[in-house]
């Protein structure tokens, strides 16, 4: 191999490698809409206590002890949820809940799922969760908890403590 080649390999396999770690970094954080379909619901009854979910949404925290950036998506969750009445998190340990990575399909901490009254995941976040995103799939889970009739979920006696876990 002439040093030519070699040159040339060594930057295709620069490029290659720049564009997948972009293209990770772009996807990281972004919000995915849960499927709407009877077949794609999936609920998340089981993760806490009944008393541990919120009565309008609840982001449930996949998080592991050496997730370095679980702390900061602890702090930002919580923040977002005081500042809105029956908004609640909670936090999985993966270390002492492995098979949940496996039903919820988690393949990176933190994992954000974000569910209804119903607690049915309507949104679902890879890595922190970006701000904007966080906030505009949290508002309309809200919005659709408010105008839904057909749900018996009364959240007229929530009194607006929002404890973390």
């Amino acid at each position: 191999m002439t040093v030519g080649t070699a040159v040339a390999v060594l930057v295709g396999v620069l490029a290659l490698t720049t564009v997948l770690g972009l293209l990770l970094r772009h996807r990281t954080g972004r919000a995915r809409s849960a499927g709407t379909g009877a077949s794609t619901r999936q609920d998340a009854d089981g993760l806490a206590l009944d008393t541990d979910y919120g009565t309008a949404a609840t982001f449930v925290q996949f998080s592991t002890p050496t997730c370095a950036r679980c702390p900061a998506t602890r702090r930002q969750l919580d923040a977002v949820a005081d500042q809105h009445e029956g908004v609640r998190r909670i936090e999985i340990d993966l270390a002492e809940h492995p098979e949940l990575a496996r039903r919820f399909d988690v393949m990176q901490t933190p994992t954000v799922l974000l569910l209804d009254a119903d607690r049915t995941i309507r949104t679902r976040f890879g890595g922190p969760p970006r701000p904007p995103e966080l906030a505009a799939a949290l508002d309309a889970v809200l919005t659709t908890g408010s105008t839904d009739t057909t749900r018996g979920t009364d959240t007229s006696g929530t009194t607006g403590n929002q404890e973390s876990r």
